[in-house]
């Protein structure tokens, strides 16, 4: 009868064969044309005065025709001294530091489209670290596709240490799934750190980022365009587009890192993330609890081996896929470490939220409705 308890499974290992199965034809985009469009580069600050540093540093050495690309900052009401960060790059007669008009990540970056004229947006946060040829890359597939909205890869900065390898494998792990799901027409997540879309598009879709929650500017924006038939969402395959993000530095940080991303899943709008997340979840809880039977009773010990392999063959399918494609293939090597542990750090997250399964889902009419003249 134990053996039932795999049925659980099943979900989790459809979802993420499918998402292999895409990932198998995605193809790295070669660009046609020379681009010749303006980008407006939008930087969201909040105390981030010694990290925008490297950005900035970065952002000097793109190969994009400097007459064509403005970098904008704009600081999140910062209590460290941004401005003085900022003047070490006066030489930039394309960058400009402007101050949020509202408070939070999702005002910052309405207040910055705003304030912007280009064609294409690009955002990125203070924190992340581009290659030469990033704003270039970005700005031909553009011009060659004419996206409404562009989904970019990112990868997090490669460190020593198993706490390290688990974030890199976890996070190659979402960019897999958001590269799959994506190339498949059905995309589920995107990175506002390396993120491209219309200004016209945002600014028609900023009512809906649901400002009354922190986080998730880049998941409602996506959902909001996903809702809008005729709206053309890509994903962009090049190693000249990827976007280097910081690791967390400790436990406690990582965890309220994971604690934002999945408090928001509750107000989500499209079904499929929501599925998806309750797969995931549903399996890691399997596994923790087979595993404390099995502690009690061994004839648990087969079941609780096989939806340990069952789990593991798309998951593993899918880092050997994205690890080879971004050059991280040696991370491999921390792929059964990292499946041991996995369920513990999904229920210690959990367990954080005091369990959230019950969140409300409907959206507040009379909040949003007040929200109404940011589309302007």
């Amino acid at each position: 009868m134990q053996w039932l308890l795999l049925v659980v499974i099943i979900p989790y290992i459809y979802f993420l064969l499918k998402v292999y199965i895409s990932l198998s034809g995605i193809k790295p985009w070669i660009p046609s044309s020379e681009p010749n469009i303006n980008v407006s580069l939008i930087v969201p600050c909040r105390n981030n005065a010694d990290e925008i540093l490297h950005l900035l540093a970065a952002l000097a050495e793109q190969d994009y025709n400097k007459d064509l690309f403005e970098i904008v900052v704009v600081d999140d009401n910062s209590t460290d001294d941004i401005i003085s960060a900022i003047s070490h790059f006066d030489c930039f007669d394309n960058l400009r530091l402007i101050k949020n008009s509202g408070h939070g990540k999702k005002e910052a970056l309405l207040t910055g489209v705003r304030a912007v004229s280009g064609d294409l947006i690009i955002t990125t946060d203070a924190d992340c670290t581009p290659k030469p040829g990033w704003i270039k890359t970005v700005a031909s597939f553009y011009s060659d596709n004419k996206s409404d909205l562009i989904i970019c890869p990112v990868t997090l900065e490669s460190k020593p240490g198993f706490f390290q390898r688990f974030q890199e494998l976890e996070f190659l792990s979402l960019q897999g799934v958001t590269a799959g799901t994506a190339a498949a027409g059905s995309p589920v997540m995107c990175n506002g750190s390396n993120l491209a879309f219309k200004r016209t598009v945002f600014l028609e879709h900023s009512v809906n980022l649901r400002y009354d929650i922190p986080s998730g500017d880049d998941i409602f924006l996506l959902q909001s365009i996903i809702k809008k038939s005729g709206t053309k969402i890509s994903w962009l395959e090049s190693k000249g587009a990827i976007m280097t993000t910081s690791l967390c530095n400790d436990l406690p940080s990582f965890i309220r890192q994971r604690k934002r991303w999945i408090s928001k899943a509750g107000s989500y709008n499209v079904k499929l993330p929501v599925v998806m997340a309750l797969a995931t979840l549903m399996t890691a809880l399997l596994q923790l609890s087979l595993l404390f039977t099995a502690a009690f009773m061994s004839e648990v010990i087969p079941v609780l081996v096989a939806s340990f392999l069952l789990k593991s063959i798309p998951d593993f399918l899918i880092l050997k896929n994205t690890t080879k494609r971004y050059g991280s293939a040696f991370l491999m090597k921390w792929f059964l470490p990292a499946q041991i542990v996995y369920p513990f750090y999904i229920t210690a997250v959990l367990i954080s939220l005091g369990f959230p399964l019950t969140m409300n889902r409907s959206v507040n009419k009379t909040y949003m409705e007040g929200k109404g003249n940011r589309i302007n």
